[in-house]
């Protein structure tokens, strides 16, 4: 019983504690850079209109990057932490999956060869190449027994060819340029037009995510048992696999392959609150918003005073992070 408590008080304290970080996070993304805002502006901007320059950078650049950054964060780590679930491999993540590859790819086509798209349509695009990245990854890595050096092998294949591809349309197509900032992975410069394109998709995913995580948490503990205890396993893997889908793909069309956030954040949460997903698929969202809020705020300091892509932030923290799980080679403990 005491263990029982101190767990629930373990798992409440790192809520608290992380809704704390994630707020103070998005209001010193709000105050921070080339454009130093006093914090008392920022409060005053949200209960006064003086229209002033400061209130005018608040509500039009900042506040929409910061929402932006926090439902990106949110989704790719939600996406990893069910791509780990349903494969049952540590490494399985949007990038390393292809989802992020095969998303990019198609954006970037149908930006090139299809320039009036609306922003909506972009990001079906998005789903179709999320799709098809992760289905080409999962069929080669499967075959004769999936294990985690044939998901990385085959995730990295895939990842360099679709890249590959998507370099290759850059440099012949003179409109499709302008997208090489958001290749590495970028939230500068996104507005509210931008968080009502990824917003409906979002809550939507994170909420059924939610609403079926304990079917995810009885799948992990294999196939036989989910079966005895009266799970449908293929449809699970199929709504997992959407659900990835609509996450990673929208984030995106949006923000471009941010890598690494669906990697590290659900193996973090696993320390902190267990391995029963009705808490991982919460708490990822949570961390993912905090991360990658964060790493914004530290891009803006790479090159200050130039905008620097979040992308290089997330590399430099998860690519060390992915090779220690590769090296540790083992599967995940759920």
């Amino acid at each position: 019983m005491e263990s029982v408590m101190k767990g629930k008080v373990k798992v409440y304290s790192t809520a608290i504690t992380a809704i704390i970080l994630l707020i103070l996070g998005i209001i010193i993304s709000i105050t921070v850079g080339t454009a130093d805002i006093d914090l008392s502006m920022v409060f005053k901007s949200f209960f006064e209109v003086n229209l002033s320059k400061e209130q005018l950078i608040i509500q039009t650049l900042r506040l929409p990057r910061s929402i932006i950054g926090a439902l990106v964060g949110a989704n790719l780590a939600v996406a990893g932490a069910l791509m780990q679930a349903i494969t049952r491999n540590s490494l399985a993540s949007p990038q390393v999956f292809g989802v992020n590859a095969g998303a990019s790819f198609f954006i970037v086509t149908a930006f090139a060869f299809f320039p009036t798209l609306s922003s909506p349509s972009l990001v079906f695009s998005a789903f179709i190449g999320a799709a098809v990245g992760g289905i080409t990854v999962y069929s080669f890595a499967s075959g004769g027994g999936m294990t985690h050096v044939k998901l990385a092998l085959a995730g990295i294949a895939v990842h360099f060819l679709l890249s590959s591809l998507t370099q290759g349309i850059i440099i012949f197509n003179e409109q499709a340029k302008d997208v090489l900032y958001w290749l590495v992975g970028s939230i500068n410069g996104k507005s509210w037009t931008h968080v009502t394109i990824i917003l409906p998709w979002s809550l939507s995913g994170l909420l059924i995510a939610l609403l079926f995580s304990r079917s995810i948490s009885i799948l992990v503990l294999g196939e036989s048992t989910a079966q005895g205890l009266g799970q449908r396993v293929d449809r699970i893997r199929i709504l997992a696999g959407i659900l990835v889908i609509i996450l990673a793909g929208s984030s995106v069309a949006v923000a471009g392959p941010v890598g690494f956030i669906g990697l590290i954040v659900p193996h973090i949460v696993r320390k902190l609150v267990g391995g029963d997903y009705r808490r991982i698929i919460p708490f990822s969202a949570l961390f993912g918003a905090l991360l990658l809020v964060y790493a914004d705020i530290l891009a803006r300091f790479i090159a200050y005073p130039f905008e620097s892509p979040v992308g290089i932030v997330t590399a430099i923290i998860g690519a060390p992070f992915f090779l220690y799980l590769a090296r540790r080679g083992r599967n995940i403990k759920q």
